[in-house]
């Protein structure tokens, strides 16, 4: 039996383009997602190094340290002591109260300073590792500061976590817009996964 060929044709035509939008690959969204600023920007984190200052005491000092993995700094006298999670005030304050517990010192001032905090920028970018936080830090200045994307970067699907949650991110329309290019908080991870093609 033998079909009209011109019906077949067109109901052909139709079915191919209604499969063309399926191909496309990552198609620049309009906006980025709005991100919450972080909860917990006074907080110090894992990787902020600070300078802690311990005055009116026989022997002055000041000590730089960094917060290692577990939340912790290290002093002389008193050896591990937790620092993630509290702001520098809390801190000092915590210093100087475990310093006089232990009767090391009577009476000792603390000062904690905040001298270097970082974001991490990880996967198909040229050197994945953890970048110098600066105020005005995006998402695509992350990137360049990591010796931008890789050739098999999968840039418009960056993820962005933040306070233990995930927003995915479309860098090349950042690269386009600067108001949809996220400024970046310390403690604030970028992972660039790796394209299929």
């Amino acid at each position: 039996m033998l079909f009209s060929s011109r019906p077949c044709l067109l109901a052909l035509g139709a079915a191919v383009l209604a499969l063309i939008p399926g191909c496309a690959t990552d198609t620049i969204k309009d906006t980025n997602p709005v991100i919450p600023a972080a909860t917990t920007t006074a907080q110090l984190r894992p990787g902020d190094s600070l300078t802690i200052a311990l005055q009116g005491v026989p022997d002055p000092s000041t000590n730089t340290v960094q917060i290692d993995d577990q939340g912790l700094i290290t002093l002389p006298f008193i050896g591990p002591h937790p620092a993630a999670g509290v702001s520098t005030a809390n801190l000092s304050t915590h210093i100087r109260e475990t310093y006089i517990a232990k009767k090391i010192y009577n009476t000792v001032d603390v000062s904690v300073s905040v001298t270097e905090r970082y974001v991490y920028v990880g996967g198909e970018v040229a050197k994945p590792g953890r970048i110098i936080w600066t105020p005005d830090l995006t998402v695509t200045k992350a990137v360049q500061a990591a010796g931008g994307f890789s050739l098999y970067a999968k840039e418009g699907k960056v993820t962005l976590v933040r306070d233990q949650h995930a927003y995915e991110l479309n860098a090349r329309l950042a690269q386009q817009n600067p108001a949809q290019d996220p400024r970046l908080m310390p403690g604030d991870s970028l992972q660039v996964p790796r394209s299929a093609f």
